[in-house]
């Protein structure tokens, strides 16, 4: 008799055939996107060019923006995750103030200092789009969520949802600072010393108002 039971790696391959379809739709939007607006290019369109029906980029993907927003995906509760993950003796700032300035020295696209062509178009996508705005306002809400749940220190409750907010603030403004000057003309070689400066700065300044935090 035939073992009809799926094996674990029939499932991991199951898994990463899967994976591999959203990143293929969302790939292939963000291009077409980038080329024609994302109000110039329909969801059918960009099943067609995958080749799949539209009711199975639904099953993927239930909305547009979703086939963009799926870039940050990985990002979503990045913060809680530091926080909860930090190493014994680091307080929750240190531990997202070392992550920080990790994502700048490998240029990691959320922290604004990147100067790749389909970096830059990704971002001039996403911020000049009102509802792809609208959805990672969305997002932005969820990650300061799910910090405050994971913060120590002082009251629970609208306490560490202002420090959440605070703290989710400055790495926003801090990417969105370091993004408006390499589109200035900034190199991200040239602007990285000044955008570890600022960072430290910044930093610096929410562990003296937060200094409750653990």
């Amino acid at each position: 008799m035939v073992d009809t039971v799926p094996t674990a790696d029939a499932g991991g391959l199951r898994e990463r055939k899967k994976q591999q379809m959203y990143r293929r739709l969302s790939d292939t939007a963000i291009a077409l996107f980038v080329e024609r607006g994302f109000e110039g290019v329909t969801v059918a369109e960009v099943a067609a060019v995958v080749e799949v029906s539209k009711p199975t980029l639904f099953r993927y993907f239930p909305t547009k923006e979703d086939l963009v927003l799926h870039r940050l995906a990985d990002h979503e509760g990045e913060a809680a995750r530091v926080v909860a993950g930090r190493g014994a003796g680091s307080s929750a700032l240190e531990a997202l103030r070392e992550h920080f300035l990790a994502g700048l020295e490998r240029r990691d696209p959320v922290t604004g200092l990147n100067d790749a062509p389909e970096v830059l178009a990704f971002h001039r996508l996403l911020y000049g789009t009102p509802s792809l705005l609208a959805r990672l306002h969305a997002h932005v809400e969820r990650d300061e969520a799910a910090l405050a749940a994971a913060l120590n220190g002082g009251p629970a409750g609208l306490p560490r949802h202002l420090a959440a907010g605070q703290i989710v603030a400055v790495r926003r403004i801090l990417a969105q600072e370091n993004w408006r000057r390499i589109l200035a003309g900034a190199s991200a070689d040239e602007l990285r010393p000044e955008a570890v400066a600022a960072a430290d700065a910044a930093f610096t300044q929410l562990e003296s108002g937060l200094a409750h935090l653990e």
